[in-house]
């Protein structure tokens, strides 16, 4: 995460919105405003659905509180200009090429969806107005649909034209790696060098060259085409549509072939035809009415806070139910089991570069807090524990702890304090002092647990059992108590990835 947007930047607002599209940049975004003592209205939509909840550190429940379910569905959000994923190339060809070409019932809507995902993804001006030339552009051509040279047409703007712009905006890619703008009279070439035929359409399974996916992007256009040159024969008073389906071969074939040449020229993976069948299945539109009710109950919600009002604040839901249109619950409290909001935490004013670990420890938790040897120091790896102190005499800065880290203090003690984050302030103009503390923070107690039954235990019939189900949501969480792994300086130099909980799915919520 950007570093520029900090504690700091966060304490300077009264209160923070949040419509963010994954659930890695929500759970940030509330870490950061518990930190910050600010509160967080966060909302998001799939589809019909929506919800929106009011955040307020110490007194309400975080986003974190609840454990999230595993996301099933891939919603559409935003079409960017920087894919690094399959999916968001997959999104781009069913969502906004196909949907502007061929799907006149949803045109209108996709293109309000547009308008809104820039405004509320904070682009700035000039690069709305771009973007509604862009679609503009595509509207016009669109008007040319039936021509014989359509294909090439279309060609020449979506993966020439456009991706030309997108490199002349420099500054996106000091980081990124420049998209590649491609030729059609090259790939025309290509594919009558390699001899491509209709053989290539039996094999679905097999991820295409470019240039099988260029032949597979103009044959399965051309027989779009008669589709609605035969529509528009039957129907001569209707307007000539077709709509997405993914059993529908002629739809899933463009699609297909444009996101994998999409993917090509942003560097993207490819995928065969029977991947993207199964990701485009179940890709969740973006609805602008939705997304305006949502954000109608969230400035609502935001005045109550604003006027310290919050025994009327209420999380509310959305969903298409006759008798559920619109639901709302009580601001509950905190979960203490939740490793987000269920901890102590302060801020500390260090230079990262003069501070060591040792220090740190020996001064500020045991001295000044109160902490026993029995402690341990983690971020996503285990810096410190009674039984590891190979890292003591290191600064913060050698263990790559700097300005807008966080470090979590877990009291080892069976009835030891809760954890403590601390955040780090990197700030070199604090004098001779190694560290200056915030405020000192008021560190609870673990709440107890519950015995355990005896194996011989037996239960009365009818009688349920008390012991409580451990939740998954410490390791989607991150909670350190769950991810200790030592540190080597050869694993610094290196970071290593032990486990991923996100990468079995992706949820993108508008």
């Amino acid at each position: 995460m950007d570093k520029e947007y900090g504690v700091k930047w966060f304490k300077s607002f009264d209160i923070v919105y949040n419509a963010l599209d994954n659930v890695e940049a929500r759970r940030h975004v509330n870490k950061l405003c518990l930190v910050a003592d600010v509160p967080l209205i966060e909302s998001g939509t799939a589809g019909f659905n929506g919800q929106v909840q009011v955040i307020i550190p110490g007194k309400t429940e975080c986003y974190d509180c609840q454990p999230k379910p595993v996301p099933k569905t891939f919603a559409v959000c935003t079409i960017r200009s920087t894919p690094s994923q399959p999916i968001h190339c997959i999104v781009w060809a069913k969502s906004y090429l196909f949907s502007q070409l061929f799907d006149q019932d949803c045109e209108e809507n996709e293109q309000d969806g547009d308008e809104d995902a820039a405004a509320a993804s904070g682009e700035d001006k000039e690069e709305l107005i771009k973007l509604k030339k862009e679609r503009n552009e595509l509207k016009n051509l669109q008007e040319s649909i039936l021509d014989d040279d359509f294909g090439k047409k279309m060609f020449d703007k979506v993966f020439g034209a456009d991706i030309q712009r997108l490199l002349s905006m420099e500054t996106m890619w000091k980081t990124r790696k420049a998209p590649i703008p491609l030729s059609y009279e090259d790939l025309t070439q290509q594919v009558q060098d390699a001899k491509i035929d209709d053989s290539v359409l039996k094999k679905d399974q097999k991820v295409w060259s470019l240039a099988e996916n260029f032949y597979v992007l103009n044959h399965s256009l051309k027989r779009l085409q008669d589709r609605l040159k035969q529509q528009k024969k039957d129907f001569p008073d209707q307007s000539a549509s077709l709509s997405f389906d993914k059993d529908d071969i002629d739809t899933l074939e463009f699609v297909a072939a444009a996101a994998n040449i999409r993917s090509f020229i942003f560097s993207i993976q490819l995928k065969s035809e029977f991947d993207v069948k199964q990701i485009a299945g179940n890709i969740i539109p973006a609805i602008a009415t939705t997304n305006a009710i949502v954000a109608g109950i969230c400035v609502l919600q935001s005045l109550l806070v604003l006027e310290d009002k919050l025994d009327d604040a209420r999380n509310v839901f959305l969903s298409r139910l006759p008798t559920y249109l619109v639901q709302s619950v009580k601001l509950q409290p905190p979960n203490p089991e939740c490793a987000v909001s269920g901890v102590a935490r302060t801020v500390i004013k260090t230079d990262p570069t003069k501070l060591t670990l040792g220090a740190l420890i020996d001064s500020l938790l045991k001295v000044d807090l109160g902490y026993s040897d029995e402690v341990s120091v983690v971020t996503d790896q285990l810096l410190f524990d009674p039984d590891y102190d190979d890292n003591i005499n290191k600064t913060l800065a050698n263990l790559k702890i700097t300005d807008g880290s966080f470090l979590t203090v877990i009291d080892e003690e069976d009835d030891g304090k809760v954890n403590l984050e601390l955040y780090i302030d990197g700030d070199s103009s604090i004098g001779d002092k190694p560290y200056v503390l915030s405020e000192k923070p008021v560190i609870g107690r673990k709440p107890a647990k519950e015995a355990e039954p005896e194996e011989d235990e037996i239960l009365l019939e009818g009688a349920e059992p008390t012991l409580k189900r451990k939740l998954s949501e410490d390791a989607d969480t991150g909670n350190p108590d769950t991810k200790k792994a030592r540190v080597s300086e050869t694993e610094m130099d290196d970071l290593i990835i032990i486990d991923d909980d996100d990468d079995d799915a992706i949820e993108i919520i508008d």
